[in-house]
């Protein structure tokens, strides 16, 4: 299947933003997991003094998370679909929350700069048609020591992952999806997640570009071996 990208890719997200939240909410686990995964960033909560880049926010689910988990954090959380980040704007939210519409490939453009201290990604990077260019961004932005927790559908490599992943996407997801008029926004997801690296080679890429202590951790339920934490760090600066 032709996988949306770029600003088709956020057409898509903009049209699909008025159910998202609706949809997501009927995933078991899902916010759970997003928490789970800001919680592996291993800061210490309640987070003060810390910046941590929300990097493809969506309606605001991650944000969500990572002020749950860490409540006094300045969170700057950004998306490329405008559909989106409006739903996530709009929200009730305490100070230290600010949004900002941009792609992941232009955050400098956008005046998007670290230092951060950590990077939250959730399902984002493979959306992007260039990972690896991001990951150099974030690696710039981040400080020395400074941590990215990526969130993402990432196969272990199982048939039967393979198998459960397009049982739910394909029984339940797009079927829901058409009837609102999204069908080919979550199509889109089911092949993004058969297309992109699995676990170990996503690790892999990570790893290449420049970051270490790299650890991929699954997630519980029926994601298991579906969706995983990759946990990584900008290297100390040797001095």
């Amino acid at each position: 299947m032709t996988l949306l990208r770029d600003e088709n890719l956020a057409a898509a997200f903009d049209h699909a933003s008025r159910t998202y939240d609706a949809l997501v909410a009927a995933n078991p686990g899902y916010h759970a997991h997003l928490r789970r995964s800001v919680r592996r960033l291993g800061l210490a909560s309640p987070g003060e003094g810390l910046r941590v880049l929300d990097l493809g926010c969506g309606t605001g689910a991650s944000t969500a998370a990572i002020r749950s988990v860490l409540p006094a954090a300045h969170v700057t959380a950004v998306d490329a679909s405008a559909g989106m980040l409006g739903r996530a704007a709009a929200k009730p939210w305490a100070d230290g929350v600010h949004f900002i519409h941009a792609p992941a490939e232009h955050l400098k453009d956008a005046g998007v700069h670290g230092p951060f201290d950590a990077v939250f990604a959730a399902y984002l990077f493979r959306n992007l048609t260039d990972p690896d260019t991001v990951l150099d961004t974030v690696r710039s932005v981040l400080r020395p020591g400074g941590r990215l927790a990526a969130h993402e559908y990432s196969l272990s490599g199982r048939r039967t992952d393979r198998a459960v992943w397009t049982l739910v996407c394909r029984g339940i997801v797009q079927p829901a999806a058409t009837l609102l008029g999204d069908g080919p926004l979550y199509r889109h997801l089911w092949g993004s997640v058969v297309h992109f690296d699995p676990t170990d080679r996503f690790a892999t890429r990570i790893r290449d570009a420049g970051f270490d202590h790299v650890r991929a951790l699954p997630l519980p339920g029926w994601q298991t071996g579906i969706t995983h934490t990759f946990v990584a760090a900008r290297p100390e600066d040797p001095r």
